[in-house]
C-alpha cells in the first residue's frame, strides 16, 4: 500500500512539474493559441464559409429546375364540370398532380457572370480572414512584448529598490556609530519608499499587460501567464538590409491579403456590372412536364365515378415548350441596376487605391521609424553605460559622505531612466523589424490561409 502511495505521489509531482513547464509561453505558441480560440476571428471564418456556399449555389443555379405539385380542390355552388365542361351547381372535388422542369437557355450571361462574381467574393473573404489572422498575430505580439517591457521594468525597479534598501541600512548603521545625523535616515527612508512605490506601480502595469495578452488569446480560466523572456539584443540580428519604402511596397503588393481582397472585390464588382447588363437582353428558357388528376365528376356509362387508379392513368398529359421574355420597360429598373453596379465598381476600385495608399504610408512610417530606432538604440545603449558609470561613482561618493542623498537619488533616477528608455527602444525596434519583415513577405508568423 505504501509503495502504491509513493508511485501516486511521484506521478503527481512529475505531472505538476510538466504542467508548470508548459505554462511558459513562447510568442509563436501565444499566436497559435489565439488563432484557434479568438472569437472575432471565428466570425470571419463563418463569413468565408457563407461566401463559399454562395459560390457553390451560383454554380448549381445552372442546373435544371424541377418542381412537383399537388392540390385537392372542393367546388361549391356554380362551377364548371372538368369532365364534361358543363356548368353545374353540384358540389364535387378534384385532385391534381404535376411534375415540371425548366432550364434557362439564354439569360444575357447573367448566371455565368454571377458565378465569377461570387467566386471573386469568396476568394476575397478568404484573404480578409488571413488578414485578420495577421492583425490578431500582431496584437498578440504587441501584448507579448508589453509584458517583456514591464517585466524588465519590474527587474529595474527591484534593482533600484535593493540599492535604496542597502543605502538605508548603511545610513542606519552610520547613525548608530554617530557618523551621521538622524535627519539623514529620513532622507534615505523617503528614497526607499519612493522605490517601493515605483516597484508596486511596475508590477501593476505588468498585471495589466498580462491581462491584455490573456484577453487577446481568449485564454479562459487563468488570471496569470508566464512568457519566455528573451529580450532582443540587437535591432537586426538576422542581417542588415537597406529599408526603402518603394521596394518594400512592391513586395507587399504581391502577397498582402488585404490588397488581394480589394483586388478581388474590384473584379467581382466588374462581373456584377456585366450580370446587371444581362438583364437588358431577352431571355430564353425551355420547359417540360407531365401531370394527371382525379375528378369526382368523371363517371362511366352507368354514372359511377371512375376509380382513382384508372383516372390517374387515363388523365395523364405531357407538355413541352420554350419561353421567350423580352424586357421592354420595367420602370427603367434594369438600367438603374446597371448604373448602381457601375457605381459599386468605381467604389471598389477606389477602395483598392485607398488601401494601397494606406499601406504605402504605413511602410513609409515604418521605414522612418526603423532608421530612427537604429540610431536611438545605439545612443541609448551608450547612455546606459554612461549612466551606470555615473551612478556607480555617485554611490561610492555617497558611501564616503561626499554627496547627499538627493544627489545620489538624482544619479540613480537617471540610470533607471536610461535603462527604461533602452529597454523600450529595443522592444520598439523588434516590433518595427518584425512588421517590416511582414511587409517584405518574410515568414514572421506561421499562419496558414
Amino acid at each position: 500500500m505504501n509503495q502504491v502511495l509513493k508511485i501516486v505521489v511521484f506521478l503527481s509531482v512529475f505531472g505538476s512539474m510538466t504542467l508548470t513547464a508548459q505554462d511558459t509561453w513562447t510568442l509563436n505558441e501565444c499566436v497559435e493559441y489565439a488563432l484557434e480560440n479568438n472569437l472575432q476571428l471565428k466570425d470571419f471564418k463563418y463569413t468565408t464559409e457563407a461566401g463559399r456556399e454562395s459560390y457553390r449555389q451560383s454554380i448549381r443555379n445552372l442546373l435544371p429546375r424541377v418542381n412537383g405539385s399537388s392540390n385537392y380542390v372542393i367546388n361549391f355552388g356554380r362551377s364548371t364540370d372538368p369532365f364534361t365542361n358543363d356548368v353545374v351547381t353540384t358540389d364535387f372535388f378534384s385532385n391534381n398532380y404535376s411534375l415540371e422542369t425548366s432550364i434557362d437557355l439564354f439569360r444575357g450571361f447573367q448566371k455565368l457572370n454571377t458565378i465569377k462574381s461570387t467566386q471573386f467574393l469568396y476568394k476575397a473573404a478568404k484573404e480578409e480572414t488571413v488578414q485578420q489572422k495577421y492583425l490578431l498575430a500582431f496584437r498578440v505580439m504587441q501584448a507579448f512584448y508589453d509584458i517583456q517591457f514591464f517585466e524588465g521594468l519590474v527587474a529595474i525597479s527591484k534593482e533600484q529598490l535593493e540599492v535604496s534598501q542597502n543605502n538605508f541600512d548603511l545610513v542606519r548603521k552610520q547613525i548608530e556609530l554617530g557618523l551621521k545625523a538622524g535627519a539623514d535616515l529620513y532622507e534615505a527612508e523617503s528614497l526607499l519608499l519612493t522605490d517601493k512605490l515605483n516597484l508596486t506601480q511596475s508590477k501593476n502595469q505588468l498585471v495589466a499587460a498580462k491581462l491584455a495578452l490573456i484577453q487577446e488569446m481568449n485564454l479562459e480560466g487563468v488570471s496569470d501567464i508566464r512568457i519566455q523572456n528573451e529580450l532582443p539584443q540587437d535591432l537586426d540580428e538576422g542581417g542588415t538590409f537597406v529599408a526603402q519604402s518603394d521596394s518594400i511596397f512592391a513586395e507587399a503588393k504581391n502577397f498582402m491579403p488585404i490588397l488581394k481582397a480589394q483586388e478581388l472585390r474590384a473584379k467581382a464588382a466588374k462581373k456584377q456590372v456585366a450580370a446587371a447588363k444581362g438583364g437588358l437582353f431577352p431571355s430564353l428558357s425551355f420547359f417540360a412536364g407531365m401531370g394527371t388528376g382525379y375528378f369526382e365528376t368523371t363517371r362511366d356509362s352507368l354514372g359511377n365515378t371512375l376509380p382513382f387508379r384508372d383516372q390517374f392513368r387515363d388523365n395523364t398529359f405531357q407538355f413541352v415548350g420554350v419561353s421567350l421574355n423580352v424586357p421592354i420597360s420595367n420602370a427603367w429598373s434594369a438600367h438603374s441596376r446597371v448604373k448602381q453596379q457601375k457605381i459599386e465598381r468605381l467604389r471598389a476600385e477606389n477602395n483598392l487605391e485607398v488601401q494601397q495608399q494606406v499601406i504605402f504610408q504605413t511602410i513609409q512610417q515604418l521605414v522612418q521609424d526603423y532608421n530612427s530606432l537604429s540610431v536611438e538604440l545605439e545612443q541609448s545603449s551608450q547612455k546606459v553605460k554612461a549612466q551606470r558609470l555615473s551612478f556607480t561613482i555617485a554611490q561610492k561618493r555617497y558611501e564616503k559622505g561626499l554627496i547627499n542623498a538627493l544627489e545620489l537619488f538624482t544619479a540613480k533616477n537617471l540610470f533607471a531612466s536610461a535603462q527604461n528608455e533602452n529597454l523600450q527602444v529595443r522592444l520598439r525596434a523588434e516590433v518595427n523589424k518584425s512588421t517590416l519583415d511582414f511587409y517584405r513577405g518574410l515568414p514572421v508568423f506561421d499562419i496558414g490561409g
